[in-house]
């Protein structure tokens, strides 16, 4: 059974973990390696998600400028995300994102540099023609988060000739993008996305950053500093979010767990948001002081190798940790993951 607030409160705290990550990176390394990082990641989205998703958005047909640039529209607005299409001719189209930027939420955009962005550009956007096969077509980018223009904005073109694979992303910052027309604007077919539909994929999208995103991290820097990274952004995520997610919930939880509920309703809590995504959670009240919960088919992970389903459980483990040191009794999280990847067993004492 599907619970909206349960899926809306996780999709943020993967939100929230994906920005921590960032800043994690870009506090602790090289500002090089943070767009080898974006480049990696980007490049892996665009692979799983753009051919897939392509026809189902209805784009077949298009010119392939104009495609592009409405694929972005729709896939980001699907996933939460405002982004403004706007026509100029078949064979060049244009794409804005608003602000707020979802990437860079609040004030984590003043910690990331330029550099993150220029990973996102080469990782998805100067590949979509490679991917539709087409050697004629780039993306101009005239304006980024980081540079203090008016955020990322840049047209998809197809040219008279074919580029080279440094020509399929130029910068041209004194261009400025054709007028917006809301009757121009694709939007996702209503009957096909209802609410709950619309919170899952929310949820999924958040999600997909979180998963593509420890894995890329553990590409570029080894299992170990990854790791090490990863974990403490999952804590602090967890500390600092554990009160908006209680709050989403709702109905009294929020109160009674803020102000000590003890194991038992921090169990609850947990029980709510993981059974309210569709995981299978079991739980065993041992005493006053102690709990245990038995968790299956956790959704980040589903699908994936089962190293990689171990590194990311390793990283929830720490999520739900911070959630649980943030709350005014002061109690402990163990945690066991099954060996095939499959489940997380909780203790939580008092």
């Amino acid at each position: 059974m599907y619970d909206q607030s349960a899926m809306r409160a996780q999709a943020e705290l993967y939100h929230q973990y994906f920005l921590g990550l960032q800043l994690m990176v870009a506090v602790n390394e090289p500002a090089a390696l943070t767009e080898k990082w974006m480049f990696r990641l980007f490049r892996r989205q665009h692979e799983e998600k753009f051919l897939s998703s392509f026809a189902k958005l209805g784009l077949d047909g298009l010119p392939d400028a104009v495609a592009c640039a409405q694929y972005h529209v729709l896939s980001n607005s699907i996933g939460g995300v405002a982004v403004e299409y706007a026509y100029e001719r078949d064979d060049k189209a244009w794409v804005r994102f608003r602000y707020p930027r979802w990437m860079y939420d609040g004030a984590v955009i003043c910690g990331i540099p330029v550099e993150s962005s220029r990973g996102v550009l080469r990782g998805w956007y100067a590949h979509n023609g490679v991917s539709l096969q087409n050697p004629r077509l780039g993306f101009v980018c005239v304006s980024e988060d980081m540079t203090g223009q008016y955020g990322l904005c840049g047209y998809f073109k197809e040219y008279a000739h074919d580029l080279s694979s440094i020509q399929r992303l130029q910068f041209a910052p004194h261009e400025r993008p054709a007028k917006f027309d809301p009757e121009q604007q694709p939007v996702p077919p209503a009957h096909q996305w209802s609410d709950e539909r619309l919170a899952k994929a929310h949820l999924n999208y958040a999600m997909e950053y979180v998963r593509n995103g420890v894995r890329a991290l553990v590409a570029e820097l080894g299992q170990e500093r990854a790791m090490q990274l990863c974990h403490r952004a999952a804590r602090l995520t967890g500390l600092q979010h554990f009160n908006r997610m209680a709050l989403e919930v709702g109905a009294g939880v929020e109160a009674e767990i803020i102000d000590g509920g003890g194991p038992s309703a921090a169990a609850d809590f947990m029980l709510t948001l993981w059974a309210g995504i569709g995981e299978t959670c079991q739980l065993s009240v041992l005493s006053e002081h102690a709990v245990q919960i038995q968790q299956r088919g956790i959704r980040l992970v589903r699908g994936l190798p089962l190293a990689e389903r171990h590194a990311l459980l390793s990283c929830c483990v720490e999520l739900w940790r911070g959630t649980l040191q943030a709350q005014r009794e002061l109690m402990q999280l163990d945690a066991r993951i099954h060996s095939d990847g499959e489940g997380i067993d909780w203790a939580i004492t008092g």
